[in-house]
């Protein structure tokens, strides 16, 4: 009697290690993407309530002419907001409102923002508060479509 082949053959295996190689060329760089995006993300959550206490704050007062730089208390907020991860400092700038929020230095975004600032400009309306967002760093792709988003 014949025996039975039994497992698999070299060639059926190299086509599955092919097959895993490729998918793992394409997800990689993507994950890494999705990464930098859920971060930042977390620092646009991060400056929301400054956004909102900023916007209270123009519309209570008619502009921003009166807010003094980083003034939490007069923005209705108990103190300085806290640091996370990935901000490291979030700042009110004096007559414009403007928010700049610090990225971390040390890579745990992206190197590309190792320390970048993002910039929340508010514009009065007459019936809404629309927001200019400007990066330091311009030529980070996955930044400018995120930044895009936000706008």
């Amino acid at each position: 009697m014949k025996q039975m082949q039994k497992g698999f053959t070299l060639i059926e295996l190299m086509i599955v290690v092919a097959i895993i190689g490729i998918l793992a060329a394409v997800a990689i760089p993507a994950y890494s993407d999705y990464v930098v995006k859920a971060k930042l993300a977390k620092v646009a959550s991060a400056v929301d309530p400054i956004k909102l206490a900023v916007a209270t704050f123009m519309q209570e007062n008619g502009s921003a002419a009166l807010l003094t730089a980083n003034n939490w208390t007069s923005l209705g907020m108990s103190g300085a907001p806290t640091a996370t991860t990935e901000v490291t400092g979030i700042a009110v700038t004096a007559t414009t409102g403007a928010i700049v929020a610090t990225l971390c230095g040390s890579g745990c975004i992206k190197t590309s923002l190792n320390g970048a600032t993002i910039t929340w400009l508010p514009a009065m309306g007459t019936s809404a508060i629309t927001w200019t967002v400007t990066p330091s760093v311009t030529s980070d792709t996955v930044l400018n479509n995120i930044l895009s988003k936000w706008i």
